[in-house]
């Protein structure tokens, strides 16, 4: 059981970080189940419940056996990592708003993870992909597939994005204001061939389009959902021999890494993805780094 004392400030401290951080809804969903995971553990590991103030005695110790139960359990480093961040961000801000010295358990140090590289598609995969899914029996839904596909990798919007736009948004303005995670907005450019897709498509749809709407429709008339795309592309990926890495956002990757090729910069490829930080983006470069150091060792005599 969690003291309520303690409860009471976790609930506060979310709050704080939905409103005065814009923590997207997941963050924060993410971040509730941290703290009482952890929160949970230390009054089992103490055997009594764990007011507030008692958050004092936290030690290195007591922080890697929480990491050593977690990682018991089957958690990844990489998730290990996310939760211990959450972890100390919470005990940054009770002892800051109960006058607590948390130095020691703050000093704990992360698991070290290898952060992965992005799968992106090369161009001629995401076009043949592209391709594949427009040959659909039903004419409006492969169109419908093809135009939500063009969008994530001409413009680099998550899937979610895409979906939730709205029949009023249409037509496009020349700069698309999207809402992303954490409700922050960007402008993205909307390409002549996405445009051209989007209206291919609501000519062919039965419930052609209504600014009352979704601007994507299911089957069956209702909002598509992120599912249906995932589908269409997981077939187009097996009909062309792609591996299970080829999905709706690894167009997004794809359209960071082709960005990033043709000599794009970063701060600008940050702003059209919408990261929060640049180090989000910079990951990129070691995608193009990697594609560098293949062609280097294909082509070198000495390869």
């Amino acid at each position: 059981m969690m003291a309520p004392a303690t409860a009471d400030a976790l609930h506060r401290w979310l709050e704080t970080e939905a409103a005065a951080r814009d923590r997207s809804d997941h963050t924060v969903t993410a971040y509730r189940a941290d703290l009482v995971a952890f929160l949970q553990f230390i009054a089992a590991h103490w055997g009594e419940p764990v007011p507030p103030a008692a958050l004092a005695r936290l030690r290195q110790a007591d922080m890697r056996a929480f990491a050593a139960s977690e990682r018991g359990r089957g958690l990844g480093a990489r998730s290990l990592a996310r939760r211990m961040s959450g972890v100390r961000s919470f005990l940054r801000w009770i002892s800051d708003r109960e006058g607590l010295d948390l130095s020691a358990a703050l000093s704990t140090r992360s698991p070290k993870y290898s952060r992965s590289l992005p799968r992106p598609l090369t161009p001629l995969q995401a076009q043949d992909t592209l391709d594949r899914v427009a040959d659909h029996a039903t004419p409006w839904v492969g169109a419908r597939d093809l135009a939500v596909l063009t969008l994530l990798w001409g413009s680099g919007l998550r899937i979610s994005e895409a979906l939730a736009l709205e029949g009023a948004d249409w037509p496009f303005p020349e700069g698309l204001i999207i809402r992303g995670k954490g409700g922050r907005e960007r402008q993205v450019p909307v390409l002549p061939v996405a445009r051209d897709a989007i209206a291919t498509y609501l000519r062919l749809c039965p419930w052609g389009h209504r600014t009352d709407a979704p601007l994507f429709r299911g089957i069956r008339g209702g909002r598509l959902t992120a599912s249906a795309v995932e589908a269409a592309m997981r077939q187009a990926r097996a009909a062309i021999g792609l591996p299970a890495s080829a999905t709706p956002h690894a167009l997004r990757h794809s359209f960071a890494t082709h960005l990033l090729s043709a000599g794009g910069d970063l701060r600008t490829i940050q702003e059209l993805l919408g990261h929060a930080s640049l180090s989000t983006t910079q990951v990129y470069t070691g995608v193009d780094d990697a594609r560098l150091m293949a062609v280097y060792r294909a082509a070198h005599p000495r390869g």
